[in-house]
C-alpha cells in the first residue's frame, strides 16, 4: 500500500502539465524576442511589413518581458483550476483507438459551432468571434515566424503580403461585428436567459475584446499613415481608408506608438482575465467537448458499487471530493450561455430549479474550498459566503427534487456539460444518507420494497389486463424460456386503467403479426428506474438484482417493452449489473413490423390531424424520434403535425425523474404547460410513446377543457383502431351494417 501512494506522488499531475506547458511556451516567447536581436535577418523587399515598425526598442524590450510572463502567469492560474478538478473521484475519459473517431467528432462539432448553431443567431453571433479571433491569433503567429526566418525564406512580402493585410482587416471586421452583436444581444435585445446572468465578467470580456478590434485597426491606419500611405497598402481595406483620411495631419508616428502601445494594453488585459473568469471557457470548453464519449450508455445513470457489500462510508456527491474530475471540469468548461436554463421545465413552469446555476454553484463551491481559492466561475454577490466543502452550502433540496430528469439541459448544452448526473448523485446522497426526499416518494418506495411495483398494488394482479385478450401465455419465472420474445410490460402497462389499454393494443398487435412472445405476470418486478432516479439506489440494486436472476435463469434474450423507462433500464442499465439483453421499444418494433409486411395496413386509416409527443427516456436519453412517427405515418389519411417544441428541444410531461409520484404545488404544472402546447397544433389527436406520459398528457389535455375535443393515446392504440375502423369498413361494405362497439378511447376509464 505505501508503495502505491509513493508510486502515485510521484506520478506527474495534470495541473503539473499544465504549468509546465504554460512556462515552456512562455521562454519560448521570451526568446523570439532576443532572436532577431542576434541574428539580424531582414527582408529587404519593397512589398513587405517591418515588424515593430516605429517602435522604440524600450517598448519593444517591455513586450518581451511582460507578455512571456503573463503566459507564465496565465499557466499558474489555469493549474490551480486544474488542481481543483483533481480532487474529484476517478472516471475513465481516457482516448482509446475504440473511441478516438467519436471523440475528435465530438470536438469537431463544437468547434464548429455545429451545437451553437442551434440557436442560429446566436451561433452565428458566437461563431463571428470565435472564428475570427483564431483567424487573427493565426495572423500575429504567421508574422512572428516570418520575423524569426533567415532572409531566403522569409514569405511575408510582395502577393503573399497583400493577401495577408486582406484577411486580417476582413478577420478584425468579422470580430468587431461580432462582439457589437453580441454587445447588443446582452444588453439591448436582452434574451431572458442573458438577461438573468449578465455579470461584470461579461462586461469586461466584450469591452477588452473591442478594445483589441478597435485599437488594432487605429494602430494599423496610423502605421500606414506614418509609413507615407503606400499604395501596397490598399488591401488593407480598413486600416488604408483611416491612413488616407489622417494622412497630412501631425504626430502620426508618435499617435501610432500611443494605438500600438492601447492595442498591446488591451491584449495585457485579456491575457490578465483569461483564466480567471469565464474567458477561461475558451480552453476549458473545447476540453470538455472532447472529452465527452464514456464508457456507459447516453441513458444510464453513474454506476455504484453492490450496496450489500461496498464498505463505503458515503453515497451520493454532497462535497466537491464526491463528484468526478469530468464533473468538476464541467463548472470550468460552462459558458452561461443559459440554453439549458430556456429548456428546463421546472425552470419554465416557475420551479426553483436552474440547471444553469447547478453547474456554477459546483463550480463557486469548488473554488471557494479549493487550496488555494481560487475565482468562482463566473463573479458572484458579496454576500455568498462558501465555508466548507459541501454542495448544498449552495444547491437546496428543493432544487434537487424539481427536476424531471428530462436531460433537456444536457441535450442543448453547446459544451457538453453533463447536469444531470450532478443532480442525480445529489439525490442519491439526500435519499441514502439524509432520508431527505419527499414525503410521497416514501409509498413509492415502500411499494417498490415490498410490493415490486411504486403503486403498491398485488403482484397478483399483474396480468389482469390479460382477461380482454385471448391466448396470452403467462411464463413461470422458474421455467425455460422458450419463445423468441418477452413481453416487458412494465408497472403501468400492469396496474394503471388508461395503460392496460396500450398493454392489450400491443398484446393484440403482436397476435396479429404472428410473433412469438410471453409476458412474466406476477414474476416481473418493477425495473427500479423510479428508485434509481430518485436516489434510492438500494432499491433498485434489489430490483434488478431480482430481475436479472429470473431472466438469465430463464434464458430470456430478447425483450420488448413499451415503457421508454423500463427500455432504458434493461438495455443501459442493468449491464452495470451484469444482465445483459436485446431491448426494443415497441415503437421500434412497431415500425419493424410494418416494413417487414407483417402488420397489414393496406386498409388501416386515420382521417386525423396527430401530434407526436416526445417521450424524454425515448428521445433524449436513447435518441429514438423516429420510429414513433414512422409508425403513425404509416397510416393513410393522417396529417401529423409537430408541436413548437418537438424531437431534442421537446418538453418533457412532468412524470419522469420519480416526479410521477411526487406532488407538483409549486408554479404551472409541467403536464399542463406541455399538453397546452400540444393542443395549440389544432390537433384532433395526441400520440404518446411512454405510460407516464399518456397519464400526464391525458390529465393534463382534460385540464384544459379539451378531453371531447383532443384524444390522447399511446401510438399503438391509434394504430390498432385504424386497423380495426379498416376492417369494419370492409365487413360494412360486405354486408351492409356499421360497427356498433365503441372505440377504445370511450372505454378508457379515467
Amino acid at each position: 500500500m505505501a508503495t502505491e501512494e509513493t508510486d502515485q506522488a510521484k506520478r506527474i499531475k495534470p495541473h503539473q502539465v499544465v504549468l509546465g506547458l504554460g512556462v515552456a511556451i512562455a521562454v519560448f516567447s521570451a526568446a523570439s524576442g532576443v532572436a532577431p536581436l542576434i541574428t539580424e535577418w531582414h527582408d529587404d523587399a519593397e512589398v513587405q511589413r517591418e515588424v515593430f515598425g516605429g517602435i522604440p526598442s524600450a517598448l519593444k524590450l517591455l513586450f518581451y518581458i511582460v507578455i512571456p510572463a503573463l503566459i507564465a502567469y496565465g499557466a499558474y492560474m489555469f493549474s490551480l483550476r486544474v488542481k481543483n478538478w483533481e480532487r474529484g473521484q476517478p472516471d475513465n475519459r481516457k482516448t482509446t483507438p475504440e473511441n478516438a473517431k467519436r471523440r475528435f467528432g465530438d470536438f469537431r462539432s463544437g468547434v464548429y459551432m455545429q451545437t451553437l448553431l442551434r440557436d442560429p443567431a446566436a451561433g452565428l453571433m458566437h461563431a463571428m468571434i470565435y472564428f475570427s479571433f483564431l483567424v487573427l491569433l493565426a495572423v500575429t503567429t504567421i508574422l512572428e515566424i516570418n520575423h524569426q526566418i533567415p532572409e531566403g525564406l522569409k514569405f511575408l512580402h510582395g502577393k503573399t503580403y497583400q493577401a495577408y493585410s486582406f484577411v486580417a482587416d476582413a478577420a478584425g471586421l468579422v470580430l468587431f461585428a461580432g462582439i457589437v452583436w453580441a454587445i447588443l444581444r446582452r444588453y439591448v435585445f436582452q434574451p431572458y436567459r442573458i438577461r438573468i446572468k449578465s455579470k461584470s465578467d461579461h462586461v469586461l470580456g466584450l469591452g477588452l475584446l473591442l478594445a483589441l478590434a478597435v485599437t488594432g485597426f487605429l494602430a494599423e491606419g496610423w502605421r500606414i499613415a506614418a509609413e507615407g500611405t503606400p499604395a501596397f497598402e490598399k488591401w488593407s481595406f480598413i486600416g488604408y481608408p483611416i491612413a488616407t483620411a489622417i494622412d497630412g495631419t501631425g504626430s502620426l508616428s508618435t499617435l501610432h506608438q500611443v494605438w500600438w502601445v492601447a492595442h498591446v494594453v488591451a491584449f495585457i488585459g485579456f491575457l490578465i482575465i483569461l483564466p480567471i473568469t469565464m474567458m477561461r471557457h475558451m480552453f476549458t470548453s473545447p476540453l470538455n467537448m472532447y472529452l465527452r464519449d464514456r464508457e456507459r450508455p447516453k441513458g444510464a445513470m453513474r454506476a455504484m458499487p453492490n450496496l450489500m457489500e461496498t464498505e463505503l462510508e458515503s453515497f451520493g456527491a454532497s462535497t466537491v471530493e464526491d463528484f468526478t474530475w469530468k464533473q468538476l471540469l464541467d463548472t470550468d468548461a460552462c459558458t452561461m450561455c443559459g440554453r439549458c436554463t430556456s429548456v428546463c421545465p421546472a425552470h419554465a413552469t416557475g420551479k426553483p430549479l436552474d440547471p444553469r446555476e447547478i453547474v456554477l454553484k459546483t463550480g463557486e463551491v469548488m473554488a471557494a474550498s479549493g487550496t488555494p481559492v481560487v475565482s468562482p466561475p463566473i463573479n458572484t454577490v458579496p454576500e455568498i459566503v462558501i465555508e466548507s466543502n459541501s454542495i448544498f452550502e449552495r444547491v437546496t433540496p428543493e432544487e434537487v427534487w424539481a427536476c424531471t430528469s428530462c436531460k433537456a439541459c444536457d441535450e442543448i448544452c453547446p459544451v457538453n456539460i453533463e447536469i444531470l448526473d450532478k443532480i442525480l448523485d445529489m439525490r442519491r446522497y439526500l435519499t441514502l444518507m439524509e432520508s431527505n426526499f419527499p414525503t410521497e416518494l416514501g409509498g413509492a418506495f415502500r411499494g417498490m420494497e415490498n410490493s415490486g411495483n411504486p403503486w403498491g398494488m398485488s403482484q397478483a394482479d399483474r396480468a389482469a389486463w390479460t382477461a380482454k385478450v385471448d391466448n396470452v401465455e403467462i411464463v413461470d419465472g422458474s421455467e425455460e424460456f422458450d419463445h423468441e420474445y418477452l413481453y416487458w410490460v412494465g408497472c403501468a402497462g400492469s396496474f394503471d386503467d388508461k395503460n392496460q389499454k396500450v398493454t392489450q393494443a400491443m398484446a393484440k398487435l403482436m397476435q396479429r403479426a404472428g410473433v412469438d412472445f410471453a409476458i412474466l405476470g406476477p414474476n416481473e418486478n418493477c425495473t427500479g428506474d423510479p428508485a434509481r432516479r430518485s436516489g434510492n439506489e438500494y432499491i433498485f440494486q434489489m430490483l434488478a438484482m431480482q430481475n436479472i436472476e429470473t431472466l438469465d435463469g430463464m434464458g430470456v434474450r430478447k425483450i420488448i417493452t413499451q415503457c421508454p423507462h423500463c427500455f432504458n433500464t434493461l438495455m443501459n442499465e442493468y449491464p452495470q449489473l451484469g444482465g445483459r439483453y436485446e431491448v426494443v421499444h415497441h415503437s421500434q418494433f412497431l415500425e419493424w413490423l410494418i416494413d417487414q409486411g407483417k402488420l397489414d395496413l393496406s386498409e388501416a386509416k386515420l382521417d386525423e390531424r396527430v401530434v407526436y409527443h416526445d417521450s424524454c427516456y425515448l428521445g433524449r436519453h436513447n435518441d429514438v424520434y423516429l420510429a414513433p412517427r414512422n409508425v403513425i405515418g404509416s397510416l393513410a389519411g393522417i396529417e401529423v403535425v409537430e408541436a413548437t417544441a418537438n424531437g431534442t428541444k421537446g418538453m418533457c410531461c412532468g412524470a419522469g425523474g420519480a416526479r410521477m409520484w411526487m406532488e407538483e404545488t409549486v408554479g404551472t404544472k409541467v403536464n399542463d404547460a406541455r399538453s397546452e402546447q400540444l393542443v395549440e397544433t389544432g390537433a384532433s389527436r395526441v400520440a404518446t410513446a411512454c405510460p407516464f406520459c399518456y397519464i400526464m398528457i391525458d390529465d393534463g389535455v382534460k385540464g384544459l377543457g379539451k378531453g371531447d375535443d383532443v384524444q390522447v393515446a399511446d401510438i399503438s392504440m391509434h394504430l390498432l383502431e385504424a386497423i380495426e375502423a379498416g376492417e369494419a369498413g370492409r365487413t360494412e361494405a360486405l354486408h351492409g351494417s356499421g360497427p356498433s362497439g365503441s372505440t377504445m378511447f370511450e372505454t378508457v376509464e379515467d
